[in-house]
């Protein structure tokens, strides 16, 4: 049996113990979303996570960050590193997107060496290899299952309507996803349907086979705030639902993956119609990023989306890097797009029924640390603590204080004056 009919059948799997032991769940509760598909557990029957995690409903919003070579810059080596450096600096997943010569060698490394599910996208192995037919699309999706990958990414929802739709409906920026555009290619070379669609079916048997997580791609992602909410993009999220509970019933978990370029007023209205169409199913997002306008700084301009889609119930969230629309990232880039998008989620957990309390836990230790201007403490309590203590330190100043208040501390004079004044009573 899948995890999925393991945990509705009321079997209890190592996986869901640890999760919900981690999250400070029942794990009867965790079994339940699990045998709903309103939380996933990606982990592949041949490699077993070390860190196995969980998405969905209950849950603090997880963080996942994209990797992988290119074809102008293919370094297996520099791929792999920034995986650990993602890590290191709290992704809960990693997704190896790479393109250039020797994909093997890179995914098959990051899966040997992060402790972390790992995620893939198998068409791009099948473009880089010349072999966008329906059997090569399906011979890379078995090479990454059998490789041990997590969880996929495949872009189910465009098919031969979609097509349709976008040209009665054209966007500014067409289609922005990788994903998206390849399947895109492929109907139009061969005239014939998307195969991950038309034989969704065996792709599902695949997928239960080795216990792949399916991430339900969202190929007609808008790429700029005027494409946002058009007819095409929410075509993909009713497709979507639809496949969602086709893969339940064969016992496959599935999540969703959602926009985008979304201006801050329709990010919570395209989430709760994800949600709603998809059953609930756990919401991976990209972004949305609230602006077009600022390259080089879109890891904030997502994290701003983040928020909001977190408080209105994306439960997944893909880090952004500055490089966004750029470059490909360096290490340091994927190390600030991942703390930037963990405080996002931690932003959006401060307000998400059934985790505030764990997340407001966090704050409440810092802002005790702060009090008593305990810097030890308040560095325990950083997001990024090493960040943290260098900032303090740079100057070289030594003060109980920071430098910017120093001896007119309002921390402390108000503490001073508050027990002068009780003295005086």
């Amino acid at each position: 049996m899948t995890l999925m009919e393991e945990a509705g059948r009321g079997r209890m799997p190592q996986e869901i113990d640890e999760v919900a032991k981690r999250e400070g769940l029942e794990p009867d509760k965790l079994a339940r979303l699990v045998a709903r598909g309103r939380a996933v557990i990606p982990r592949n029957a041949h490699r077993g996570v070390a860190e196995p995690v969980g998405i969905g409903e209950f849950l603090m919003t997880k963080v996942n960050v994209n990797l992988g070579t290119s074809q102008n810059l293919d370094s297996p080596e520099a791929e792999v590193e920034k995986a650990a450096a993602a890590v290191a600096a709290g992704a809960d997943t990693v997704m190896d997107l790479s393109t250039g010569k020797d994909l093997d060698l890179v995914r098959r490394t990051i899966l040997d060496s992060v402790p972390v599910p790992v995620g893939t996208v198998p068409i791009y192995q099948a473009a880089v290899k010349g072999e966008l037919t329906s059997q090569g699309l399906f011979n890379a999706l078995e090479r990454h299952a059998k490789d041990g990958v997590d969880f996929i990414t495949v872009h189910v929802g465009v098919n031969r309507n979609s097509l349709e739709r976008l040209r009665q409906d054209p966007r500014i920026m067409g289609v922005v996803s990788r994903g998206g555009s390849l399947t895109m290619k492929y109907i139009a070379d061969t005239g014939e349907e998307n195969p991950y669609y038309s034989e969704y079916d065996y792709l599902l048997e695949m997928a239960r086979e080795h216990e792949l997580t399916l991430s339900l791609g969202d190929g007609l992602r808008p790429g700029c705030i005027e494409d946002a909410s058009d007819r095409a993009k929410y075509m993909e999220f009713i497709n979507l639902g639809e496949l969602v509970r086709r893969a339940r019933a064969a016992g496959v978990q599935a999540m969703v993956e959602g926009p985008g370029h979304v201006p801050a007023d329709e990010i919570e209205t395209s989430v709760r119609a994800m949600k709603h169409l998809c059953d609930g199913a756990p919401l991976y997002l990209l972004g949305p990023l609230v602006t077009d306008i600022a390259p080089g700084y879109d890891h904030i301009t997502a994290a701003m989306g983040g928020v909001i889609a977190g408080m209105a119930g994306a439960d997944f969230l893909c880090a952004t890097t500055p490089s966004e629309h750029l470059d490909l990232p360096t290490k340091e880039d994927v190390m600030d797009g991942t703390y930037v998008t963990r405080i996002a989620a931690h932003a959006a957990d401060l307000t998400r029924p059934g985790v505030r309390e764990r997340a407001r836990a966090l704050d409440l230790k810092m802002a005790k640390a702060r009090a008593e201007l305990d810097w030890d403490g308040q560095f325990q309590a950083a997001i990024n603590p090493a960040r943290a203590r260098q900032i303090r330190h740079r100057r070289g100043v030594d003060t109980d204080t920071c430098t910017m208040c120093s001896e007119l501390c309002a921390i402390r004079l108000a503490k001073e004056a508050m027990e002068k004044e009780k003295g005086l009573r």
